[in-house]
């Protein structure tokens, strides 16, 4: 059976997008069961957003130095720089 390319509509931006056969035989051979509901450009949108790190700013508790660090940094809970949190795992 020959697949054909479907029309379907972005759940994101609502436009009419082409899910093209070659990309259905793809699916078929990964074994995903469910047809993708964003376009191409909202699915690589929301895959960049996915990626995005957020940075808190923190203070040192060994050197003073401002700084930043990827998780939100709780009170009564040191948190410190990379070059003295190196020194500390040494």
């Amino acid at each position: 059976m020959a697949l054909a390319d479907k029309t379907l509509i972005c759940r994101e931006c609502k436009s009419d997008f082409i899910f093209s056969a070659r990309e259905q035989e793809f699916y078929a051979e990964k074994g995903f069961r469910n047809e993708p509901t964003r376009c191409k450009a909202c699915r690589q949108a929301r895959k960049a957003s996915m990626n995005e790190r957020v940075l808190y700013d923190a203070v040192c508790a060994a050197c003073g130095r401002q700084t930043q660090v990827p998780f939100e940094p709780r009170a009564g809970r040191p948190v410190y720089c990379r070059d003295c949190f190196v020194a500390l795992r040494a």
